[in-house]
C-alpha cells in the first residue's frame, strides 16, 4: 500500500467546498451591518411616521396613527374619593405610569409636554375581603387640551376646554341613545303578533282618576236613601225615648 502525503493544516484539499476563514468573517460582519442598519432605518421610519400630519375625516393631527394602541404599566398610586350624593362620588388619583416596552428613537413629543384628558369610563369592582377589591376600568379618554414643554399656556383657553367636553359629552349621549333606539326596534320585531294582541292595554292615569271619581260619586248618590230613612229611625226612636213632661 502507498502512502498518502502530507498535507499541511492551512492547505484547502482538492474537491471540498472549505471558504477560507477571513472570507466568512467578512461575510457576518457584512451581515451585522445590514442587519443594524436595516433596525436603525425602521426606528427612524417610525420616528418619521410619528411625527409627520395624518388626516382622518377631515381633521389632520400628527402622533401615533389611528388604530394602533399604547400599553401601560401603574405604579402603586393613590386613589382617593369623597361622597356628594347617594350616588355621586368625586374621585383623584395620582400616579406615575410607565411603558411596557420601549418608545421607538426620536418619535414622541418632548419631556415635559403636558396632556390633560377628560375620561368618560365604567369601572367595576368586586369585594374580596374586608379590605380588598378588584377592579376593572374600561371606557373612553378624550384629548381637551396640551401643553407643549417650556411654555406655560394650554392649547386652548378654559372656555373652550368647556365646550370640548361638551361636544364630547353630547357625542356620547347621542350614541347612548341611538343604541337604546335600535334595541327598542328589536324588541318589537321580535314580539310576534299574537303576544301584542293579548297583551293588555295601559289605561291612561288621568282616565283611571275620572273613573274612581264617578264610581265615588254614584255609590253617594245610591247611599243617600237609606241614609234619610236611617236617620228618621234614629229621630222616632229617640222621641219615643224621651220622657213626657207632667
Amino acid at each position: 500500500m502507498r502512502a498518502r502525503p502530507y498535507r499541511s493544516a492551512g492547505r484547502r484539499p482538492r474537491g471540498l467546498l472549505f471558504a477560507p476563514i477571513n472570507q466568512v468573517r467578512s461575510a457576518m460582519g457584512a451581515k451585522r451591518s445590514s442587519t443594524k442598519q436595516s433596525t436603525n432605518e425602521a426606528k427612524s421610519d417610525l420616528a418619521v411616521s410619528y411625527n409627520e400630519f395624518k388626516e382622518h375625516e377631515g381633521q389632520r393631527y400628527t402622533g401615533m396613527k389611528i388604530g394602533r394602541s399604547h400599553k401601560w404599566y401603574y405604579d402603586q398610586g393613590e386613589w382617593k374619593e369623597k361622597k356628594i350624593t347617594p350616588d355621586l362620588w368625586q374621585i383623584g388619583y395620582a400616579v406615575t405610569k410607565r411603558r411596557a416596552g420601549r418608545a421607538p428613537e426620536g418619535s414622541g413629543v418632548p419631556v415635559g409636554t403636558e396632556y390633560h384628558w377628560y375620561i368618560l369610563a365604567h369601572q367595576n369592582t368586586a369585594k374580596q375581603t374586608a379590605n380588598d377589591y378588584t377592579t376593572t376600568l374600561t371606557g373612553l379618554k378624550f384629548k381637551i387640551a396640551h401643553k407643549r414643554a417650556g411654555s406655560e399656556k394650554w392649547s386652548a383657553t378654559l372656555r373652550t376646554q368647556r365646550k370640548r367636553m361638551i361636544m364630547f359629552l353630547r357625542s356620547v349621549l347621542a350614541d347612548l341613545e341611538k343604541q337604546n333606539d335600535r334595541e327598542g326596534a328589536l324588541t318589537a320585531v321580535r314580539e310576534t303578533p299574537a303576544a301584542r294582541k293579548h297583551r293588555k292595554a295601559r289605561t291612561p292615569r288621568a282616565t283611571v282618576k275620572r273613573a274612581a271619581g264617578r264610581l265615588r260619586r254614584e255609590s253617594r248618590v245610591a247611599a243617600q236613601p237609606y241614609a234619610r230613612r236611617a236617620s228618621r229611625v234614629r229621630r222616632g226612636q229617640r222621641s219615643r225615648l224621651t220622657p213626657t213632661a207632667v
